[in-house]
């Protein structure tokens, strides 16, 4: 059975899913963090449907996750996968202080790319990785 790209991908979510479910038990948010690699040289090609693709299969595999998941792990999971796309891709982290809230997003190229834009603005950086 020869699965379409778009399956492959989705496989390759649930693969990165699970992967943070196991190091974070692991080693916990350091270790995930150390093990964020860069991205790799991009093959030729429309960036932004790639971007679209990886966040629409991360959306997708979510909904079907056994367990709740956080923003943190879905900006994780999407940015190791663009990375692995050649796509250079960051994790930013964000809080308000009073009262406390935060949250984590995927940019690339300074946009967002798998949340709403607003953050960026409402929210203090407190790491970007």
């Amino acid at each position: 059975m020869i699965l379409s790209a778009k399956n492959r991908l989705r496989m390759r979510v649930l693969w990165e899913l699970l992967r943070y479910d196991v190091l974070s038990k692991v080693l916990g948010f350091a270790g995930i963090r150390r093990r964020m690699q860069p991205a790799r040289q991009s093959a030729p090609g429309p960036a932004s449907a790639l971007v679209e693709a990886v966040c629409q299969a991360v959306a997708c595999m979510t909904s079907f996750y056994w367990k709740p998941l956080l923003c943190l792990q879905r900006s994780i999971v999407t940015a190791r996968v663009l990375r692995a796309g050649g796509i250079q891709a960051d994790v930013v982290i964000g809080y308000r202080a009073y009262p406390f809230f935060s949250h984590a997003w995927v940019e690339v190229g300074g946009r967002v790319v798998n949340d709403s834009s607003a953050y960026q603005y409402k929210l203090q950086l407190l790491d970007r990785f």
